[in-house]
């Protein structure tokens, strides 16, 4: 993988909500997402996944792609790098079962 996609933990990612510095795509399917969901979250599911669908990621933003587990979202940001997307790539470790596992809010149904 790619020296710009890194790993964060879930402690790290509320750090960043809180603070406003996230663009959340969730790369779960949408049957997924409207079960729950991180509030604000980008729904761009990988079986559609196209990275000219990304939303903009201001420069004082970072990008975090999550899934349930951690899997998909590396195939999501591998598909990135691929199309030459030149920004850090932020992947929540341990998706979604650690986002709920971690106690984090989550919503649900579609925003």
């Amino acid at each position: 993988m790619s020296e710009q996609v890194k790993m964060v933990d879930v402690e790290t990612v509320q750090n960043w909500i809180k603070a406003g510095e996230a663009v959340i795509v969730d790369v779960r399917e949408r049957h997924e997402y409207e079960a729950e969901h991180i509030e604000g979250a980008h729904l761009l599911p990988l079986s559609e996944f196209d990275p000219a669908r990304l939303p903009s990621v201001p420069a004082d933003k970072r990008l975090l792609l999550h899934c349930r587990s951690a899997n998909r979202c590396g195939m999501a940001a591998a598909r990135l790098v691929e199309s030459g997307y030149k920004g850090e790539i932020n992947r929540m470790a341990g998706g979604m079962l650690a986002w709920v596992a971690a106690g984090a809010p989550v919503v649900s149904g579609q925003d």
